[in-house]
């Protein structure tokens, strides 16, 4: 009778670890990219070390992860801050990137990049407006608290809070600022985030931001407008303070 090999327990194991990556796929796996190499945990990830429905924002959370986020040049050097304002922002931006705060902001399902970016910037210091509110309610919040598009009309009437930079000027863009895409070039704004990463270095700015709907940390501006959205433009809101 031939002798039955009973698996040993690294084997166990992977089987058990590709059943739950499995079962974590059947419920929604993209979105969440890698750290870049030179972000090995939370410490050197934070900057004081190295540092309606939103009709706009066509991004899904089924969209692929950010497999190029890890491709960086060991040449260039990430920006750093210690202005508390930015520290307080970016702090709040990388604890809720996927750990929605629901319970004092809520979400609007499918669609939560700018009710996300708002809350940040509520972090940063900035007061709440009648033209820029919650409402108690991201459903009953004010246009430009959860559409792009809508956030951009009212920072272009705001020159005081914000300077509006596109893609050329990515050089004067800072830890803190907002990021916004527009995935199909149409003149609306389709998704937003927070800038979280900077690196700079040999003529070269590579920029990455934290958004909800694709769920990111540290994404990837440039993967984000020739990989997974080609052709699509990027512009940048360099906030005032």
């Amino acid at each position: 009778m031939p002798r039955i090999r009973t698996p040993s327990r690294r084997a166990v194991a992977t089987l058990l670890g590709v059943a739950a990556f499995g079962a974590l796929c059947l419920t929604g796996c993209g979105g969440v990219p890698p750290l870049p190499p030179q972000v090995a945990s939370a410490d050197s990830a934070s900057p004081t070390r190295s540092a309606g429905i939103d009709a706009d924002d066509g991004e899904s959370a089924d969209d692929e992860p950010d497999s190029d986020v890890a491709d960086l040049k060991s040449d260039l050097v990430a920006d750093e801050t210690s202005d508390p304002d930015v520290l307080a922002q970016l702090d709040y931006a990388l604890a809720y990137w996927s750990d929605y705060n629901v319970e004092e902001w809520g979400v609007l399902e499918g669609n939560d990049c700018v009710n996300f970016a708002s809350q940040v910037l509520v972090a940063r210091g900035w007061a709440q407006t009648a033209e820029w509110n919650h409402g108690g309610d991201p459903y009953a919040s004010t246009a430009s608290w959860r559409s792009s598009t809508a956030m951009h009309d009212w920072l272009s009437r705001h020159p005081e809070l914000a300077t509006p930079l596109d893609d050329g000027e990515r050089d004067e863009v800072r830890l803190g600022d907002i990021v916004q895409f527009d995935w199909d070039r149409s003149g609306d704004r389709d998704h937003t985030g927070i800038v979280t990463r900077i690196e700079r270095g040999d003529g070269e700015t590579r920029i990455y931001f934290a958004g909800h709907t694709k769920d990111s940390d540290y994404r990837d501006v440039d993967v984000a407008i020739t990989e997974e959205h080609p052709g699509a433009e990027v512009y940048y809101w360099r906030l005032a303070g």
